[in-house]
Parts: structure tokens; sequence; C-alpha cells
């Protein structure tokens, strides 16, 4: 099987993968275990949103963050042992260009009720690094997540707390932004796949060092969970 190295050929194996037309969806993959009627609310609470920055763009954000991650060293043991090979931290402080970016990214992931958090958490996994299933925390943030995949593509696998059959992945290809709202937020565990166990659909996706620049909304009494 051939590797996807770069979105040309995720987007060739995408359209392999599914009959219907390239869209949000083709980068959702529901495992045959999860019933049909978690379906429709798995697609109207996670979405993928390919070539969301051009490579240009990529660079000017790595640009800017790597004088900033690079002081920091790779960590093995998360404060809650949820992430494996890891540095992170939070940066507030972009150019005018990256800011641009991120302007995109309120526009369409959040809505205009809610504020976006200042600052963006950048969570820089290494080649061998991975995240645990989790929820990420419900105290200080609100209903919407939204992500950046910088480097690398990867798989992030979604499982249900309290029903462990309604199971899906999506490809995080890179370059592209994920949003995860409302029950996908705080009803699944959602985790990165080890580079060994990274595959989508059957299909193996290679992952190499990833950077996520990780979007939130402030939590309030319209977002709060239930």
């Amino acid at each position: 099987m051939v590797l996807l190295r770069n979105i040309r050929s995720v987007k060739t194996q995408a359209k392999k993968l599914f009959t219907r037309p390239l869209n949000s969806t083709s980068f959702i993959y529901i495992h045959p275990c999860c019933p049909q009627s978690y379906h429709d609310l798995i697609k109207r609470n996670v979405s993928l949103h390919p070539d969301f920055v051009s490579e240009a763009e990529e660079n000017s954000l790595l640009d800017e963050i790597e004088p900033i991650i690079s002081r920091r060293r790779y960590e093995f043991d998360h404060w809650d042992d949820v992430i494996h090979g890891y540095r992170e931290t939070d940066w507030s402080s972009w150019n005018s260009t990256n800011a641009g970016v991120f302007d995109r990214v309120r526009a369409t992931a959040f809505s205009r009720k809610g504020n976006l958090i200042s600052p963006i958490h950048i969570l820089d996994l290494s080649e061998t690094g991975w995240i645990k299933p989790h929820v990420d925390s419900v105290r200080f943030c609100g209903n919407i997540i939204a992500g950046l995949s910088l480097l690398s593509d990867s798989v992030m696998r979604f499982v249900m707390e309290e029903n462990k059959s309604v199971v899906f992945d999506v490809l995080l290809q890179r370059r592209s932004l994920y949003v995860m709202k409302d029950e996908i937020r705080y009803k699944f565990l959602h985790e990165i796949l080890k580079d060994e166990e990274s595959f989508f659909c059957g299909t193996r996706i290679e992952k190499g060092r990833r950077i996520s620049l990780i979007c939130r909304n402030e939590k309030n009494e319209s977002n709060a969970v239930t």
C-alpha cells in the first residue's frame, strides 16, 4: 500500500476509499461497529477542512513557532499521563500574517457569540510521540475545539465514553483544520495514534513530527457541558 506522503496522494487515496465526492466527511471513517443511529451526530459535530492553510502559510507559521518551541525539550511523562513525546507552549503575539490565519480559524470554526481564548496552544508531537485517549478539560474551555495540523498527516480516533462501540477516525492531513464541538467535544475520548498504529480505513498513514495549533472558545452559560 502506497504511503500517503503529501496532500495530492491523500486526495487520491481518499477518492479510492470513498465513492462519494471528496469533502469534509471523506476524511471521516466510521467503524462498522458504530450503530447507524450515531452517524448523523458524528457528521454534525466534527469536520475536517483540507488545505486550510497553504504551504507558504504553513512555512510562515513554522518560522514563528520554531524559535519559541525549540527552547524546550521533548518530554515523555505528561502531568496527567496523556501525551508521550511532546513539547508545548502558548503564544499570543503572532505577526500580522499569521494572525490573519487565526482570523480565518475564528470565522470558520467559532460563532460570533463566543470569544476565542488567547493565547493559542502550540503542541509539538515528536515523530515517535502520541496522544492517549482523553477529553480536554471542561473547566475553562467552551464547546468548540479547533486545531491546525502542520508538518505531518496523522489519524485522530474518537470513542464515546459511555458506549465504546461508537468509534470513528479522522484523517488529519497536513495543513488541514479539524473542528470538534458539542457532544463530540464533551462525550468522546480522542487520541492521536502512534506511528506504528496509524491506519485510516485500512491504509497506512505515516506520522512524522506534528505540530498542532489548538484554538478554543471561552466557557460561558450558553456552551457549558450539560
